[in-house]
């Protein structure tokens, strides 16, 4: 007697979940082939965007902003500064000025990564010593800035550091990203929203040149610098670290902190559709060959897929990506050049 025969069946989920990406073709998939189609792909996309992120505030809360705090360097000055993000929510924030100006200089949003938060970009270990020098997988990016001549605000993003709350340091990004999601917002939108708002007070600040403001960040600080710069177009130029791959690849690939997710984003558009977003404005990326959570293959894919957008608006030298020898990590040699070409003597 034959033994019946057995039928092929998915037990596991995700195998479910894989082929069903592979079924999708985004909304917001980059098809545009003229600046006329790019402009009005841009205002349909940026808007699903925001709605996916969560909304925003209708009206900004005053900023109220106030320095506590003054430290001298040899060649900067640190201000520890407070201002409202919304009319409940306040971001601390450390403000390095170089001391050598010649009128009003460039400034630079500086996103930390995941860890204990803007403490690792302005010369302190991860348990909070002052560093002697330049270093941590985040290699102090915000001093680097001040140094090479921009205003570097470094924020803390919530859920890191100071606004973590009472959640242990591991994983202090969980809670309140479920409870985001819960009430329909997202960890992401919330920290766009607060590097808008570091924007403002850049701008406020009298020794800043309102024009030329940009974002930079790593890792979960990448993530914010990415979609910050898509949505907001007063960033006039973007630098993600260690972050610009692709969904499918990455977050969706390998566990991820749940502060990475946007329900139902790749639906309407991958990662590289949100960078398109930036287009005309200058973005620079760098991947490390062994980042083991943002896949350098998929790196270069996605920036491949991004630049389309810049080629159709006849700018293709104002997207840059650099691979260096390394890890997940801050290399900041390509990017700070980059910056140095069109932001600050852009």
């Amino acid at each position: 007697m034959n033994a019946p025969e057995t039928k092929q069946r998915v037990f596991d989920p995700m195998d479910y979940l894989r082929d069903l990406y592979e079924e999708i073709e985004p909304v917001y998939s980059y098809r545009v082939r003229t600046p006329e189609e790019h402009a009005e792909w841009a205002i349909q996309w940026r808007a699903k965007l925001i709605e996916l992120l969560g909304g925003f505030p209708v009206q900004r809360a005053p900023l109220d902003p106030e320095i506590v705090e003054t430290v001298e360097f040899d060649d900067y000055v640190r201000e520890r500064v407070i201002f409202n993000s919304r009319a409940n929510m306040s971001i601390p924030a450390y403000l390095l000025m170089p001391k050598e100006r010649n009128g009003k200089i460039p400034g630079i949003v500086c996103l930390p990564g995941h860890g204990p938060g803007k403490n690792t970009i302005v010369g302190y270990t991860d348990d909070g010593m002052p560093r002697g020098d330049i270093g941590g997988y985040q290699n102090d990016f915000a001093i680097q800035a001040a140094r090479r001549g921009y205003a570097a605000l470094a924020i803390e993003q919530a859920a890191f550091g100071e606004r973590n709350g009472q959640q242990p340091k591991q994983d202090g990004c969980h809670v309140p990203t479920v409870n985001a999601l819960m009430l329909g917002l997202t960890m992401i939108g919330i920290r766009v929203w607060d590097a808008r708002r570091a924007l403002d007070y850049l701008v406020s600040r009298r020794e800043v040149d309102a024009d030329r403001i940009g974002v930079m960040g790593i890792s979960g600080g990448g993530t914010t610098t990415l979609f910050s710069a898509a949505v907001e177009p007063r960033f006039r130029a973007a630098f993600v670290s260690g972050f610009l791959c692709t969904f499918r690849d990455s977050i969706m690939a390998m566990p991820h902190c749940v502060d990475n997710f946007v329900p139902g984003i790749v639906r309407w558009g991958e990662m590289y559709d949100v960078a398109a977003l930036i287009a005309p404005r200058p973005l620079f990326a760098e991947s490390g060959t062994n980042d083991g959570i943002f896949p350098v293959d998929a790196a270069r894919f996605a920036v491949d897929r991004a630049r389309r957008a810049w080629d159709v608006l006849g700018v293709p030298e104002q997207i840059g990506h650099e691979v260096f020898e390394g890890v997940h990590q801050f290399h900041g040699v390509g990017g700070f050049a980059f910056f140095e070409k069109w932001l600050k003597n852009g």
